[in-house]
């Protein structure tokens, strides 16, 4: 059985192509959303990718949260739906209040783009099923707005009650409180992160000289994961 994943466009959206591709190599079918449908068409489960929706205009993300596909998505995410928000995607997770906290321009006030090691804190997610517990893994980022914020408050219960789906190692490329850089739902099925899995799966693929960036596969497991979750549901 072929699972469909669907992947979204907003204006400005630019990761959509790289998401899909993604969905097929890990062997789903890639189903593509628009920002005003109203309609999921009946997908398994849903990728909002990375990019600049609407422009980045008032705050990254905003205007997306309130296109009218993302009624749709709230209410089958909080069905059970796995949603996978990737960079600008994270962004309107949380300002869909569909996950917690806050993005903000990054410490250093630059744009990073550039290989990252990651700690996978959490497995239990059907986007993370496929890891294993504090694996490290290498994923491109690339933003301007990545880094999270949240009250001490909200921070304490996301340690404690361990929605800390990804964590920065060795550098914390954007000053993210609690080296953050992605999050899980109490339920497990919405989880973001800043870092671009859609761009780390195919071996072979972009430059590879010194002091490049030279990504691997690590990012399949993403998408291998979430059909893997839906062949066991």
């Amino acid at each position: 059985m072929t699972f469909k994943i669907g992947v979204v466009t907003f204006p400005g959206t630019l990761d959509d192509r790289d998401a899909q591709r993604a969905v097929r190599l890990a062997g789903g079918e890639a189903v593509a959303l628009w920002h005003a449908d109203e309609n999921l068409h009946k997908v398994d489960a849903v990728v909002l990718p990375g990019g600049f929706s609407y422009g980045d205009y008032l705050r990254c993300g905003a205007i997306a949260a309130q296109a009218p596909v993302m009624d749709s998505i709230i209410k089958a995410a909080n069905g059970g739906l796995p949603v996978l928000g990737i960079c600008n995607g994270f962004q309107v997770l949380v300002e869909s209040h569909l996950l917690p906290g806050g993005l903000i321009r990054n410490e250093n006030q630059h744009f990073i783009c550039r290989d990252q090691t990651l700690v996978v804190e959490n497995i239990d997610t059907p986007w993370t099923n496929q890891f294993t517990q504090n694996q490290e893994i290498v994923i491109p980022l690339k933003n301007g707005e990545g880094g999270y914020i949240a009250t001490e408050e909200t921070l304490k219960r996301l340690e404690g009650e361990g929605l800390i789906a990804f964590r920065y190692k060795d550098v914390n490329p954007n000053g993210s409180m609690h080296d953050i850089a992605g999050l899980r739902n109490e339920r497990g099925n919405v989880v973001g992160l800043m870092p671009h899995p859609e761009h780390a799966v195919e071996a072979g693929f972009g430059p590879d000289m010194p002091g490049t960036m030279r990504s691997g596969v690590d990012g399949l497991k993403f998408f291998t994961s979430v059909l893997n979750s839906l062949v066991n549901a």
